[in-house]
């Protein structure tokens, strides 16, 4: 996706699109991102970019959430909290919190890959966001916050000295700022740890993901005490709670902040905001310490006439995923497989009991923040009855339209599911005896009011589904639009759904068959 703007500046957000709790790091002329994962594999995302303004996805940096077995289900709002992203000594250092199991470590000389097995730093419940910190002596340290609903804590950001490796703790953590004790402070959280002109900084968001604010603490003494101040908060503007993020530099010397926005049903998408230095040597981000809609951009030898977001359509002509899908759980080698000649193959797994949200082989990425369009078709070859593939809207509802096998033929059905376990059908259809394969379109509006359209392929004209949908967030992330195969519980395993390129019109035996999935985003223009 490309937005069309003045080639000198940009608009916010920047990724309009769920990229929860960024982190970023600059290496020479590069700048590269993390992203929180949660429960979806494979996690940790690495974005790239030149200008802070157009990025694009390079890696992901976590083949399988640990422990493994644990995550084979979807754990939703469970795994890959707020991580951090850092170069020393010539490697890349990725720090990651699982909010049940503890902190974890990866690191790689190249943040494309291979990266390192991830290992556990620090065992415990509630340890979450995490960020490290080499002192000009060599040592190394560790701030991280606690979840209140696996700790018991909650408001404080804690230091531990770790070794310069960070593969071991050398001191009890200590609290070195207590938000209890900072009026009108609540939910501390997200820090990010850094040394500049002689003081220790803490870059940490409180209020609420939603309402909060991003305040900044500093000290002499890594220990403290620290001084604080708010230093970017909604203000007048559209963008509510502006949290927590990143302190960028660039090599010509200017200083930027990268924040996330939580929009709802869209997710965490992130803005950049210039920061400047008041005359005691304070931050001052956004305008006056609100965030700016648009603004000149980072000083670049050479800028693109496009803000460009990532990838997002696939014709799935390469024999591996590309690196904007990700699966609900840890996936397993037989979950699909990819010739290579534009067909996706999803097998048609036999554990689904009704609810899409139960099952870790939905293929999915994000609803983009603008009004989108997504068309696919599906084709369901031979199969048990009560096998099903389409293309589902999935959050803490969702629904979903596509094929299902009976035993009166193929129907086209359009459903969705609500509060809990039960669908409801919207709409359905008998297809011809003929014929097993439907094109299908989703539509999502600047609001997430998803619609769903189908049609036989050579037809003009689409066929609406009367009744919308309001799409629904998941648990701490936003909604994903996916692709599924699945057949009822018990039944034989072994058939596929297939997701082939657009003009490949053979039938294949036991397989649902779809083509390229192609997305289309509306430019932003108009959207406070």
């Amino acid at each position: 996706m490309t937005r069309q703007l003045a080639p000198q500046r940009y608009r916010n957000p920047v990724l309009d699109a769920d990229w929860p709790d960024p982190d970023v790091v600059r290496v020479g002329a590069d700048y590269y991102l993390v992203a929180s994962s949660f429960n979806r594999a494979p996690g940790l995302p690495i974005l790239h970019s030149r200008d802070l303004v157009s990025w694009e996805v390079v890696a992901r940096a976590l083949p399988q959430v640990p422990p493994v077995e644990h995550y084979r289900i979807p754990r939703h709002g469970s795994g890959v909290w707020a991580p951090s992203l850092r170069h020393h000594d010539g490697l890349f250092q990725l720090v990651y919190p699982d909010p049940d199991h503890g902190i974890f470590v990866l690191t790689a000389e190249d943040p494309r890959g291979p990266w390192s097995e991830p290992r556990l730093l620090i065992a415990g419940t509630g340890l979450i966001d995490p960020c490290p910190l080499w002192d000009d002596d060599g040592r190394a340290y560790l701030v991280f916050g606690w979840a209140h609903s696996r700790s018991g804590l909650m408001n404080r950001l804690s230091v531990v000295e770790v070794t310069k490796e960070l593969d071991g703790v050398l001191t009890q953590p200590r609290t070195v700022v207590d938000g209890d004790e900072i009026p009108g402070c609540r939910t501390l959280e997200g820090p990010k740890f850094y040394r500049h002109d002689g003081w220790y900084w803490i870059f940490a968001p409180a209020g609420g993901v939603s309402t909060g604010w991003q305040s900044v603490f500093r000290s002499r003494d890594i220990y403290g005490p620290y001084e604080h101040r708010v230093v970017l908060a909604q203000g007048s503007t559209e963008v509510n709670g502006p949290h927590q993020g990143a302190w960028v530099d660039t090599p010509e010397g200017e200083h930027w902040f990268l924040h996330f926005q939580d929009r709802g049903v869209f997710g965490r998408v992130v803005h950049l905001q210039p920061m400047t230095w008041d005359d005691d040597g304070w931050p001052v981000i956004g305008s006056a310490g609100e965030p700016v809609p648009y603004y000149a951009r980072p000083a670049q030898a050479a800028v693109p006439a496009e803000q460009r977001e990532p990838e997002r359509s696939d014709d799935f002509k390469s024999t591996e995923l590309g690196l904007q899908w990700h699966w609900q759980a840890n996936p397993r080698r037989d979950w699909h497989a990819l010739p290579g000649d534009g067909t996706l193959r999803l097998r048609l797994i036999p554990d689904d009991l009704g609810d899409l949200r139960r099952i870790g082989h939905v293929l999915g990425q994000p609803l983009p923040g603008q009004p989108s369009e997504w068309v696919t078709s599906v084709r369901l070859g031979p199969a048990p009855d009560g096998a099903r593939a389409g293309v589902v809207v999935l959050g803490t509802a969702y629904a979903w339209i596509g094929l299902i096998q009976t035993p009166g033929g193929l129907h086209l059905l359009c459903r969705r599911s609500l509060d809990g376990p039960g669908e409801q059908t919207l709409a359905g259809a008998t297809l011809p005896p003929d014929r097993d394969e439907v094109e299908l379109r989703v539509k999502c509006d600047v609001e997430g009011l998803v619609t769903f359209a189908w049609r036989l392929p050579g037809e003009v004209e689409w066929q609406s589904i009367p009744s919308s949908f309001a799409a629904q967030p998941g648990r701490w992330i936003g909604a994903d639009i996916g692709l599924f195969a699945a057949a009822p519980l018990g039944t034989p395993g072994g058939n596929h759904a297939d997701w082939p390129a657009a003009g490949d019109d053979t039938a294949a035996e036991g397989y649902a068959t779809f083509r390229a999935v192609g997305v289309d985003v509306g430019s932003g223009e108009g959207r406070a």
